[in-house]
């Protein structure tokens, strides 16, 4: 067979790309590849595009971010690239950053231009540091926003041909590092090897701060702020920034859904073809090489280029043939760790939460907030440990985000709805249970929790929807619940993303990509990882290892 992918051979229809899922990197990377003049296909198995970043409505009146819930990290680059403005994306900045109530009834509310006197409530000598804290971490965060838009150097075996394109590409990240001094180097260091907690106790002494900033470190992160690695965590739900305002979060009018429906708009406007209802069984290797897929109708599909938008467990164990992967790999990818610790909720609200320690029920500034119910380290902690031991944590750490604060067009005039992240879950339940017969008994703890806090809460829901680590798997393709595609640790980062030696967004098989979060940078509706996988595939086609259909 020859060296170029051929899919001009008989057996099917036939693209220059084929993506597997239309997920926001999936529909990212088949806008670039449209934009460059390609024949692109996306497959979708759901009704709609989007993956995890939908809108739906979840009850009569109400509709809601089912899974994704809040913007910061979607690539700046990208919004322009593919002009998503222009396509009805809107972000509106939340008001305050974070709102986290404290065990003996106070609060902390942080934000823009607030953050340093409302830490100053608590400890002066907490509040002196702020500015010090936020101006070394956005420094760090600078140099490697850099490289959230670079292919990592690969690790590769062969040739010095082979060799050297990956050793002038460590260069050039090593180049981008060289730009921190020393001190900046060591912390940099710190941060991808410490802990959350052990990272905030060398700075500050008082507990909300540090559960504000902590929290960071385990969302979405099945782990305790003390657990190793969790540092890195936190620095990487720094890099985000919302219409130029770098370290702020904000919400997409219309929800998560409207950002992949103008990329969907971007990408059809370029030319791709988007089919939804349209799952992919297999992976169609020939030789060693993959030349399309064969959907769950029985439809053969070739392409030169297959693209995965898919969890790089679901590719490789579920959709080919053991026998078409090298054993080594197969392993290592048997080994690839997911599971997020995630339980997902939306409500319907009659009525915005009333809170004890700042009451009201008329919208204000910290209802427009990432509401932290989890007032200490020392009870995130607890909450993880409980998890592993019990399945889900007494009592559990919640986010609950309002953003009908932000968005009239979610809810009926004078209702709300909510966003609740709740964490600590076992992806996997003990001793075999299933989550389907635990989902209803958690939902009502998670609701209890916020009640505690809010005392008008339980009575305010109208109705709610539930998203158990199980059902995240089985609606959005989240393996053991993982939002990131893949747990964010040292091992499973950069060049290590989703192995070592296939951090380049290619595969063992020729002709087959990744281009979802379980490559590089990783979790968060960025957009990067289909940036940066399309700019690989289209330097294949270029240099001739893939041959475009006529």
């Amino acid at each position: 067979m020859s060296s170029r992918a051929d899919a001009r051979t008989a057996g099917g229809e036939c693209s220059d790309a084929l993506i597997i899922g239309a997920g926001h990197n999936g529909l990212t990377c088949a806008a670039y590849l449209a934009a460059a003049g390609l024949r692109v296909t996306v497959l979708e198995r759901r009704a709609l595009v989007g993956g995890a970043a939908v809108t739906e409505e979840f009850h009569p009146g109400f509709r809601n971010s089912v899974a994704a819930y809040t913007v910061s990290l979607l690539n700046p680059k990208v919004i322009r690239d593919l002009e998503l403005p222009r396509y009805g994306l809107r972000v509106v900045e939340r008001r305050a950053a974070n709102f986290l109530p404290t065990a003996d009834g106070r609060y902390l509310l942080t934000g823009e231009g607030r953050t340093q006197a409302e830490v100053g409530r608590f400890s002066a000598r907490d509040a002196a540091r702020i500015p010090e804290y936020g101006e070394r971490l956005e420094r760090i965060a600078d140099v490697l926003r850099d490289l959230v838009l670079v292919t990592p150097p690969n690790a590769v075996e062969g040739s010095w041909r082979t060799a050297l394109p990956e050793l002038l590409r460590a260069a050039r990240v090593g180049g981008r590092l060289r730009r921190l001094d020393m001190s900046l180097k060591r912390e940099l260091l710190s941060l991808f090897a410490m802990s959350a907690g052990d990272y905030l106790d060398r700075w500050f002494e008082s507990d909300p701060i540090k559960a504000v900033f902590g929290f960071d470190g385990i969302v979405g992160n099945y782990a305790s702020p003390y657990s190793g690695g969790s540092a890195y965590v936190l620095l990487h739900h720094v890099f985000g920034e919302v219409n130029g305002k770098k370290g702020v979060w904000g919400h997409a009018l219309g929800g998560m859904g409207a950002i992949t429906e103008a990329m969907a708009q971007a990408a059809t406007a370029r030319g791709a073809l988007i089919r939804t209802h349209t799952a992919v069984r297999r992976v169609l290797v020939e030789g060693e090489r993959a030349v399309g897929v064969v959907t769950e109708s029985g439809e053969t599909l070739r392409a030169a280029a297959v693209i995965s938008n898919l969890n790089p467990k679901l590719l490789y164990l579920e959709m080919l043939e053991p026998r078409s992967l090298p054993p080594e790999f197969r392993e290592g990818i048997d080994h690839y760790r997911c599971g997020s610790g995630t339980f997902r909720m939306n409500v319907a609200l009659a009525e915005l939460p009333d809170f004890a320690c700042l009451p009201g029920r008329q919208p204000a500034d910290h209802h427009t907030a990432g509401i932290i119910l989890a007032p200490t380290l020392a009870y995130m902690e607890r909450a993880y440990f409980d998890a592993r031991a019990l399945g889900w944590s007494r009592q559990p750490i919640v986010e609950l985000v309002i953003p009908s604060t932000l968005d009239d067009s979610l809810a009926p005039k004078g209702q709300h709805v909510a966003s609740l992240f709740c964490q600590h879950v076992a992806p996997q339940l003990p001793n075999g249970a299933s989550w389907d017969a635990h989902r209803e008994a958690v939902a009502d703890l998670m609701i209890d929790t916020v009640n505690a806090f809010a005392p008008n809460f339980k009575a305010a829901v109208l109705g709610r929807q539930i998203m158990s680590p199980l059902d995240l798997e089985r609606t959005f393709g989240l393996v053991g619940g993982d939002i990131s595609h893949g747990v964010m640790s040292l091992d499973q980062l950069f060049s290590a993303r989703p192995m070592l030696g296939y951090g380049n967004y290619r595969g063992p098989l020729a002709g087959l990509y990744m281009c979802g979060a379980g490559t590089h940078p990783g979790s968060g509706v960025t957009g990067a990882p289909g940036h940066n996988a399309a700019r690989e595939i289209l330097a294949d086609f270029r240099r001739g290892r893939l041959r475009r259909v006529k």
